[in-house]
């Protein structure tokens, strides 16, 4: 029978790490999900923040058997690939709201020329 070795801290700050990020990307799925318009560049910086530190967590994984953080690196590895076949639509739904803001300020500055021009012409 193979010997189990006892959590470790470091063992509990990896599992509470991953538990944290987990956290912050389904989170993040779901503001993805739902609107990508409300979606800011500080939110994009959040969520690589988060890829980052899992990244760390998982290079850094303790060497003992931890059932949680097997658990939580399966729940990580389920969200990424989640945020995998979201991000396709979100790239489209953020390029049409890009080609919206740009028609509707092409609109705005047409009728401030006219606006002027009328004025002129008066």
């Amino acid at each position: 029978m193979k010997a189990v070795a006892k959590p470790t801290a470091i063992s509990q700050d990896a599992v509470e790490t991953l538990r944290q990020v987990n956290d912050s990307l389904r989170a993040a799925l779901i503001r993805l999900g739902a609107d990508a318009s409300t979606v800011g560049p500080q939110d994009f910086s959040d969520l690589l923040g988060q890829l980052h530190r899992a990244s760390e967590c998982m290079r850094r994984r303790p060497h003992c058997e931890a059932v949680a953080f097997d658990e939580e690196s399966l729940e990580y590895g389920r969200n990424l690939e989640q945020l995998k076949n979201l991000l396709p639509e979100v790239h489209e739904r953020l390029l049409a709201e890009r080609s919206r803001l740009e028609t509707a300020r092409n609109h705005a500055t047409a009728a401030t020329a006219w606006a002027r021009a009328s004025k002129e012409t008066l």
